[in-house]
């Protein structure tokens, strides 16, 4: 006689996807989803508290810096002769920043590489030999004190101020700079408050059905990964109708002002792209977050407990966006890489850069970071609910036979 298959549970990721369809039709078919579309008319008002970050971001943007590419040893030369003048002189001298360290017979092309130093103008030779590449504005504005710091760094006397060679540009490096910091403070704010309004539901959800034991049920019939995972992706579905609809309303809104709304400059890696980057670390934020609050809600009982653990990761996603914040305004510090490499501040860090930056390859590596992280903490949260809530079940059956007073020989 042939033996019967058990087909055995279902894989986690066929098990995600009946999770994940179950709680989509759900939630969107219920009449509580209607009030949910009502929700950001009250969160708007939380956009007046960026206004302290807003204003940093401005002050950087609204900040000329001076590119410095000269040999190592004359880069220390202009840096000391710019930091003894700031405290001596009287006039405003330019903020700076080096983009290049020369060996001694390196060759520097200041105006084929502009656009990548990120500033307003360069200041490329030698303290005896200056030149200066950048839009007429700056080299009128800063010919008389570059000439200043170079006789300063060669320990000349007043008579002895070196003249400035001048290489014009069309462009201008730093109005681009400044444009696109709005841009991205734009894009990072928007992020931020979507991701915020909607990765709540999935706490909400979560407590729900622990309450009236659905969970216990899921957990018992597939794995718990698959169940948490299907949440995640449930409510990340929803997440996107309800942007979509509210999309919908705001596009009527802007195509009905036409030109009588500002326009915003276009980022770094246009317009497309950086839609298409949105909608990535949407995902990823809310996914990052929503994690979180899984294995939160695996903790709590009550909507009390829930309101009382929640507060401290909503402050801390706070302080993460403020971090992405400031480190907008500092590309390629340290500020910025420990920004992204934070799972939580790293959507709003890394789309900000997108607006500034046209370079994609480090958007993959962040995105690879993050969809690992992602994993890690589904794991740990589905681990927590097993071990803090699943207890329920069959006592072992040593446990059983001394409860009922041993073996059946003995009972015997």
């Amino acid at each position: 006689m042939k033996p019967r298959t058990d087909p055995g549970r279902l894989s986690t990721f066929a098990a995600a996807l009946v999770v994940a369809r179950r709680d989509f039709v759900a939630i969107l078919f219920s009449r509580s989803f209607l009030f949910f579309l009502l929700g950001p008319l009250f969160p708007i008002v939380v956009a007046g508290f960026a206004g302290g970050v807003g204003q940093r971001v401005q002050a950087s943007a609204d900040s000329p810096r001076l590119g410095v590419a000269m040999r190592v040893a004359d880069v220390e030369r202009i840096a000391e002769a710019r930091a003894t003048l700031s405290d001596v002189a009287g006039v405003r001298l330019p903020e700076l920043r080096v983009v290049a360290r020369l060996a001694p017979d390196e060759p520097y092309d200041p105006k084929a590489r502009f656009a990548e130093a990120g500033v307003s103008a360069i200041l490329s030779g030698t303290p005896e030999h200056p030149r200066l590449t950048g839009p007429q504005r700056w080299l009128d504005a800063w010919r008389g004190p570059v000439s200043l710091i170079a006789a300063q760094a060669q320990g000349s006397g007043p008579s002895a101020y070196p003249p400035v060679a001048m290489t014009r540009l069309a462009t201008d490096q730093g109005a681009n700079r400044s444009a696109r910091l709005k841009t991205a403070q734009g894009a990072q704010t928007l992020l931020f408050l979507l991701t915020m309004l909607l990765a709540g539901m999935v706490l909400s959800n979560l407590v729900e059905e622990k309450g009236n034991k659905i969970i216990e049920i899921l957990a018992a019939a597939i794995p718990m990964d698959a169940v948490f995972f299907g949440k995640l992706f449930a409510m990340l579905g929803v997440s996107f109708v309800g942007i979509a609809v509210w999309g919908s309303v705001v596009g009527a809104i802007v195509a009905s002002a036409g030109s009588a709304l500002p326009s915003l400059p276009a980022p770094a890696v246009g317009w497309p792209m950086l839609f298409v980057l949105g909608v990535i670390y949407f995902a990823m934020a809310y996914l990052l977050l929503g994690s979180l609050f899984l294995a939160i809600g695996s903790m709590a009982s009550t909507v009390r407990e829930v309101q009382t653990l929640s507060m401290p990761v909503t402050m801390l996603q706070l302080i993460n966006f403020f971090l992405a914040s400031f480190a907008m305004t500092q590309p390629g510090s340290a500020i910025e890489w420990i920004a992204i490499l934070i799972p939580f501040s790293s959507p709003f860090a890394m789309l900000a850069r997108a607006a500034q930056d046209p370079a994609l390859l480090p958007h993959l590596l962040a995105l690879g970071w993050q969809v690992l992280c992602v994993v890690i903490f589904v794991r740990m949260g589905a681990r927590l609910f097993r071990k803090r809530v699943m207890k329920s079940g069959p006592a072992p059956v040593k446990k059983r036979r001394r409860l009922f007073g041993g073996s059946s020989a003995a009972r015997a």
